[in-house]
């Protein structure tokens, strides 16, 4: 099924099979995270692992739900055959191209190479599952709405993950934690201080009343 996810399909005249299982596909969203975790490791940044761990998993998770929910919404609005738990998988396993492309990318740093492996591997996950969309969609308008959509989001979210995935969540962690706050460090151990002071100003002050 991982190969078969990287090969488009030729015949489109008649609806294509589509996997109704979820493991494949949720194996292949920690694989993900795994890879987002690995690349932010190597990448110079000081991190917190708690975070940076919900962060990822937010990120890919969210894509795969939200995604798959709003193109099957349009799928529903433009007559297409497939179900939720179809989608669920079409789009999971579409997530294959991506981990391969991170993966290569996050270890060996040419943009070049990235731009051959997101028009490439990439491009042929994309492929298959506009085929397969194609095949259960009667209609050219219905067809370009909904394969276009998945294509843009599915393309855009490789590019993202590539170039503004470390950024946002390095600038998620600095309205979190701030930008040079030590590990570990706490505000709250401070309040003893501000409240050792307070009581010393209002026993002054009832001592000046009396």
């Amino acid at each position: 099924r991982l190969l078969e996810s990287m090969i488009p399909v030729k015949m489109v005249n008649f609806p294509q099979k589509i996997a109704g299982e979820l493991y494949g596909p949720l194996m292949l969203v920690f694989t993900l995270v795994a890879i987002l975790l690995h690349g932010m490791k190597t990448s110079d940044t000081i991190i917190r692992e708690g975070t940076l761990m919900g962060t990822a998993i937010g990120t890919c998770f969210g894509y795969w739900l939200g995604v798959s929910s709003f193109i099957y919404f349009l799928a529903y609005l433009c007559n297409a055959q497939i179900t939720m738990v179809q989608m669920l998988s079409l789009l999971g396993y579409g997530l294959f191209g991506h981990c391969i492309t991170l993966f290569v990318t996050y270890n060996i740093h040419f943009h070049s190479l990235f731009y051959i492996f997101w028009l490439g591997v990439g491009g042929l996950s994309t492929l298959r599952m506009v085929a397969v969309l194609v095949s259960r969609t009667v209609g050219h308008t219905q067809r370009l709405i909904l394969c276009g959509t998945l294509a843009a989001l599915h393309m855009l979210f490789l590019l993202y993950l590539h170039f503004a995935y470390h950024k946002v969540v390095e600038g998620i962690l600095d309205t979190l934690e701030g930008p040079n706050m030590p590990p570990f460090q706490r505000v709250a151990r401070d309040i003893p201080v501000v409240s050792n002071a307070l009581v010393n100003t209002t026993a002054k002050a009832a001592a000046l009343t009396l």
